[in-house]
C-alpha cells in the first residue's frame, strides 16, 4: 500500500517516490535486509524494532508463510491462478516462482501501487515458458481497477478458481476504508473453489503499551502509512462464509511450518496471524 489515491499513477516511477517520507514496502524490504530503502524508511523500521525488537523475524515468517501458502495451494490445492496484492518488493522466492516450481503452467497477476515495486516489476515477470505473469500498478482500495484491468483479464480466467494473496497488507487498510468490503468484492469476482492467502499483524500477544508504541512508530505520513492491528476475532471477519483449511487461523510461524528450522519462533516474537480459506 502506498498513500497515493487509489489507482494513481504518474508518468514514471520516480516521479511518485518521496524518500522522505517512510513508505511500508521499503520499510518491509529494510527488515528483510534488501537494499530498496531510504533513509527514512530506515529511521522509521528502527522506531518499530525499538518498539517491537522481533519485527526483523515477523517479516521473515510472514515471507516464509506466503512460500509456505503458495506450496500448498499449487501443490495439495491444485491452484493454478494466483493474484497477488501488496506484492512488496522483489526478493527470493516470489509467488510465481514458488507455483511454477510446484505447476510450470501457472499464471500469477502482481499488484501494488508502489512506485518502487514498479521500477522492479520485470523481475516479477520472468514466467516460465508454460505460464504467465504480470505486474498491475494499482491499489487494494481499488478493487474495480483491479477486476477489470486488461492485463488481469488476459493473464487469469477468472471463471477458473484463482487463489487471491493478501499477505501482510491488509493492516495497512484502516477500518474507514472498510477492508472487509474490499476483500469481499474481490472474492466475488472468483468462482466456487477459489481461495483466499492472507496474514495480518495483530496485538493479540503484546502487552498494550508495546502495541501503542508499534502503533506510533509505524506512522508513515498520512492514515495508511499506520499498521492497524486487529484481533483474532477481527482477522477472522477476512475468512466470512469461507472453509478455512487446517491448522486454521493461528501464528504465521506455525501455519503448516513442520518443514521449517527448529525451533520455531514464539507466536508472541511474531504477533501475525496467517490463514488459507476455501471458497465454497
Amino acid at each position: 500500500m502506498t498513500t497515493d489515491a487509489p489507482g494513481s499513477t504518474a508518468s514514471s516511477p520516480s516521479d511518485r517516490i518521496d524518500s522522505s517520507v517512510p513508505h511500508p514496502a521499503r520499510r518491509y524490504n529494510y527488515w528483510l535486509g534488501g537494499k530498496d530503502n531510504f533513509q527514512a524508511d530506515r529511521e522509521s523500521g528502527d522506531a518499530m524494532a525499538a518498539a517491537f525488537p522481533t519485527i526483523r523475524t515477523a517479516a521473515l515468517e510472514n515471507r516464509r508463510f506466503l512460500q509456505r501458502a503458495v506450496g500448498y495451494l499449487a501443490r495439495e490445492a491444485g491452484i493454478r491462478q494466483f493474484l497477488d496484492i501488496g506484492t512488496g518488493i522483489p526478493t527470493a522466492d516470489n509467488t510465481h516462482e514458488v507455483a511454477q516450481a510446484v505447476a510450470p503452467e501457472s499464471r500469477v497477476v502482481y499488484v501494488d501501487n508502489d512506485p518502487i515495486v514498479l521500477a522492479h516489476a520485470r523481475a516479477l515477470l520472468t514466467s516460465s515458458p508454460e505460464g504467465a505473469t504480470s505486474y498491475i500498478d494499482a491499489d487494494l482500495r481499488d478493487p474495480e481497477q483491479i477486476l477489470t484491468h486488461p492485463d488481469l483479464l488476459r493473464t487469469l480466467d477468472l471463471s477458473q478458481p484463482v487463489a487471491l494473496m493478501l499477505v501482510a497488507v491488509l493492516h495497512f487498510v484502516p477500518d474507514g476504508d472498510d477492508p472487509y468490503a474490499l476483500v469481499r468484492k474481490l472474492l466475488d469476482a472468483l468462482p466456487a473453489g477459489s481461495y483466499l492467502a492472507a496474514s495480518h499483524a495483530t496485538h493479540d500477544y503484546l502487552p498494550p503499551e508495546v502495541a501503542a508504541e508499534a502503533k506510533v512508530a509505524a506512522k508513515g505520513g498520512s492514515p495508511h502509512g499506520l499498521i492497524n492491528l486487529r484481533t483474532r476475532a477481527e482477522f477472522t471477519g477476512f475468512f466470512a462464509d469461507l472453509d478455512v483449511v487446517e491448522p486454521g487461523i493461528t501464528s504465521v510461524a506455525e501455519w503448516r511450518a513442520e518443514g521449517e528450522p527448529q525451533p520455531r519462533p514464539s507466536v508472541v516474537e511474531v504477533s501475525m496471524y496467517g490463514a488459507v480459506a476455501r471458497l465454497p
